[in-house]
């Protein structure tokens, strides 16, 4: 599968999996945390998907949900195939990430540093 092929399938993987989320009933999934779809990865030859699942409330979570999506990966295969007309689905490997929860960190340490820099210009200005 070309390059550009799997790009396009690993974004319509995350897209279609982003929108069933709400029609799935399981607790871990559908349970009020903030879940996202990060992003997915998917093998040069189609067989295999990696969906990288981030929680805002902690990477805990995102753990819990990986369990939930993992119980319900034979909906979402069935889904993804009637979607994209695929005679075969990839294999969905769900995998629990912390970049939402790392970037929030960074971005409070951000705002910590810069209103000092902030002050220091101003006073060198006077």
């Amino acid at each position: 599968m070309a390059g550009y092929r799997a790009g396009r399938m690993s974004e319509d993987i995350r897209r279609i999996i982003s929108g069933k989320m709400r029609d799935l009933k399981d607790p871990r999934i559908h349970g009020g945390d903030m879940l996202t779809i990060v992003r997915c990865d998917v093998a040069g030859d189609g067989s295999f998907c990696k969906v990288y699942v981030s929680s805002f409330e902690g990477y805990e979570k995102a753990k819990e949900a990986v369990k939930g999506f993992e119980s319900a990966t034979g909906f979402l295969k069935r889904e993804i195939s009637n979607v994209l007309k695929l005679k075969k689905c990839p294999e969905l490997k769900f995998i629990a990430d912390n970049s939402i929860e790392h970037s929030a960190k960074i971005n409070k340490l951000l705002k910590e540093v810069l209103p000092e820099e902030e002050k220091e210009e101003k006073d060198g200005e006077e």
